[in-house]
């Protein structure tokens, strides 16, 4: 069976963010930790979610869910990135930026498809 990139980047961003946010927690930095989490994981299971999508429609919606999680999980990590007392993020925001590329790449070819 073929991989899927996009299900296996997510899949590992994911456990990125866990680690990166289970040490800012340890750090006490507790609301960014908690919506970065949030946010970060959410992208790898709106993609998935999209696997067994009903139509094209549902399929695209799905990932632009993940798009949306995306943008807010880059603020997060942003944020992180420009204080002062937080750890280095530059990882993230690199596997963000290819997941990003890869998804926005997805809903193009699916919306140039369905228009066939």
């Amino acid at each position: 069976m073929k991989e899927n990139i996009i299900l296996t980047k997510t899949f590992e961003f994911s456990l990125k963010i866990i680690k990166y946010c289970e040490l800012l927690h340890e750090q006490k930095k507790f609301v960014i930790s908690n919506q970065l989490l949030k946010s970060g994981t959410s992208i790898g299971a709106n993609i998935r979610e999209a696997q067994n999508s009903e139509s094209r429609n549902d399929f695209i919606h799905k990932f632009k869910i993940s798009a949306k999680e995306i943008e807010e999980t880059n603020y997060w990590l942003l944020l992180c990135k420009h204080s002062e007392s937080y750890p280095s993020c530059d990882e993230l925001i690199e596997k963000l930026k290819e997941i990003e590329n890869i998804t926005n790449k997805i809903i193009i070819t699916s919306k140039i498809s369905g228009r066939r």
